[in-house]
C-alpha cells in the first residue's frame, strides 16, 4: 500500500497563504520516497493547484486516507478526524487558554498532535520554523508603518515609497526596494524632525537575524545600548540610521544591587529579576522586539512607563514593531493581534485607547502574528526542505501503537503533545489547562 500525506487548506485567517508543502518538495516525496500528498483545495494558497497537480500530488477534499495531516495554524475543532495523526503550531503548550478547547476534541477523538515548535535537538534547539521570515517581514512592515506615520504628522521621508511586505513578489523584491531608500537616504538624509533615528532590536535569534537581513540594506551605523544616550546631543548624521541589539543583560538587572548580571541565572531564577529596559526608551524612534517572553521574566515596555513618557513630553518613540506578539506580553501595549490587511494601531498611553492604522495620538504598534504569511512562496520553500528529512518517517509511522512503541525520529518524537487521545508524559502538564480539568 502506498505512503500517503495529507496537506490541508488554512483557514484560521484569510491572510494565511503557506503552505507546508511546496509542488516542489511533494515531487520529491513521490519520486524518490514513494510518498503521495494528498493536498486540499485552497482559493488563498500560494501555490496553485496546477501547480501541486503537475507535481504528481493529488488535490481533493477528502483527507480521511492520510494517516497524518500537515499543516501551519491551529486547526478548527470541527475539522479534526478520529484516530489521525496532525501536525501543526498548535500553540498550546503555555497552557493558552484559547486553545485549550481545540486540544481537548482532539484528545476526544483519539487523535495524535505533533507540534512543530516542539521539534528540536538534544540541546533544545528548534529545527522546524519560520522566524528568520517572521524578522524579515516584521521589519519590512515595522519601516513601512514609520513612513506612514510620519508622513500623517507632516514630515516627509523616504519610506513612504517601501510597499507593504505582501505586495511585493518575493524577499529579493522587497530588498531591492529597501535599498533604494538607503541610497536616498545616503544622498538626501532624513528629515531634521527625526534626526537622529535610532532603532533598537531586542534580541538576537533568527528573527532578529531576519529583522538585521532588512536593517542592512540601510546606511545603518550599529551602536552599543549604553551609547544611545549620547546620540541626541552628539554631532550624528543626517545621512545613517543607529542600530543597536539589546540582549538579556539589557533588559534586565538583579534585585541585588550588589550582584552581577548572570544569564544562567537569569533563565533559571528570572523572579530575582527585574526588568532595566526603561533606562533605553527615552532614546529609540523604533523599537522592534524579537525576543522570547513568558510572565516570569520582566517586560520591555509597559503601559506605565509609556504613560509617564507621554505625559513628560518624550514623544521620540514613534512606532513598536513587535514581531513576537505576545498579547500583554514583553510589549504592554500589545493589546491585540493585527493582520497584514490591517496590521497597525495606535495605543494612547493616556487613555488606553488603541484606534487601527496610524493616525492619533500615541505610539504605532504593528502587531501580526503572521508575518511569514506575507512572505508565503519564500516562508513555504524553506519550510518545506526544512520539513522534508523527516517526511518519510511521519508517513511510515504506525499511529495505533503505544506511545512507547510510536516508531519517530527522536526529535520528532519530542513534539507529541497528544498520542491516541492522551497527553504524553512530557506534557501532562497541560491537563490542568483543559476545560474538563
Amino acid at each position: 500500500m502506498q505512503r500517503c500525506i495529507g496537506v490541508r487548506r488554512e483557514d484560521k485567517s484569510d491572510w494565511e497563504r503557506r503552505t507546508p508543502i511546496t509542488p516542489a518538495v511533494a515531487a520529491e516525496l513521490r519520486q524518490q520516497h514513494g510518498i503521495q500528498v494528498v493536498v486540499q483545495p485552497s482559493p488563498q494558497r500560494a501555490f496553485s493547484a496546477a501547480e501541486f497537480q503537475a507535481a504528481g500530488a493529488q488535490v481533493q477534499e477528502d483527507l480521511v486516507g492520510c494517516p497524518v495531516v500537515l499543516g501551519i495554524k491551529e486547526i478548527p475543532k470541527s475539522a479534526f478526524l478520529p484516530g489521525q495523526a496532525y501536525v501543526f503550531f498548535a500553540h498550546v503548550i503555555k497552557g493558552q487558554p484559547f486553545n485549550m478547547p481545540m486540544l481537548q476534541r482532539m484528545l476526544d477523538l483519539g487523535c495524535t498532535l505533533i507540534d512543530y515548535e516542539k521539534v528540536t535537538d538534544e540541546a533544545g534547539r528548534r529545527l522546524i520554523f519560520f522566524g528568520w521570515h517572521a524578522g524579515v517581514a516584521g521589519m519590512l512592515e515595522t519601516l513601512w508603518a514609520l513612513g506612514q506615520r510620519l508622513a500623517w504628522q507632516g514630515i516627509a521621508n523616504p519610506f513612504t515609497t517601501l510597499r507593504r511586505a505582501y505586495d511585493y513578489h518575493d524577499i529579493a523584491e522587497a530588498k531591492a526596494a529597501v535599498q533604494q531608500v538607503g541610497e536616498a537616504i545616503r544622498r538626501d538624509g532624513l528629515p531634521a524632525q527625526i534626526a537622529p533615528l535610532t532603532i533598537g532590536v531586542a534580541g538576537y535569534g533568527n528573527v532578529a537575524r531576519g529583522v538585521w537581513e532588512i536593517l542592512d540594506l540601510l546606511p545603518v551605523q550599529r551602536v552599543e545600548p549604553e551609547e544611545l544616550g549620547g546620540l541626541d546631543t552628539l554631532r550624528t548624521s543626517n545621512n545613517a540610521i543607529y542600530a543597536t541589539t539589546f540582549r538579556e543583560e539589557h533588559l534586565a538587572a538583579p534585585l541585588d544591587d550588589g550582584a552581577a548580571f548572570d544569564l544562567q541565572h537569569y533563565y533559571s531564577t528570572p523572579q530575582a529579576y527585574r526588568s532595566d529596559f526603561e533606562q533605553y526608551l527615552p532614546h529609540l524612534s523604533l523599537l522592534v522586539n524579537a525576543i522570547y517572553w513568558d510572565p516570569r521574566y520582566p517586560r520591555l515596555a509597559t503601559k506605565d512607563y509609556l504613560r509617564s513618557a507621554f505625559a513628560a513630553g518624550q514623544p521620540k518613540l514613534r512606532v513598536i514593531g513587535d514581531i513576537s506578539c505576545d498579547i500583554d506580553g514583553a510589549v504592554e501595549c500589545t493589546v491585540k493581534a493585527t493582520e497584514p490587511g490591517d496590521p497597525n494601531f495606535v495605543y494612547n498611553p493616556m487613555t488606553g485607547e488603541i484606534g487601527d492604522g496610524v493616525a492619533g495620538e500615541g505610539v504605532v504598534v504593528m502587531a501580526v502574528d503572521i508575518l511569514p504569511s506575507e512572505l508565503p512562496r519564500d516562508a513555504s520553500d524553506y519550510f518545506s526542505q526544512v520539513l522534508l528529512p523527516y517526511v518519510p518517517a511521519l508517513a511510515s509511522a504506525d499511529y495505533t501503537v503505544p506511545f512507547a512503541d510510536l516508531a519517530l525520529p527522536a526529535e520528532i518524537k519530542r513534539a507529541v503533545i497528544a498520542h491516541r487521545g492522551e497527553l504524553t508524559p512530557t506534557y501532562h502538564y497541560l491537563q490542568q489547562h483543559l476545560p474538563s480539568a
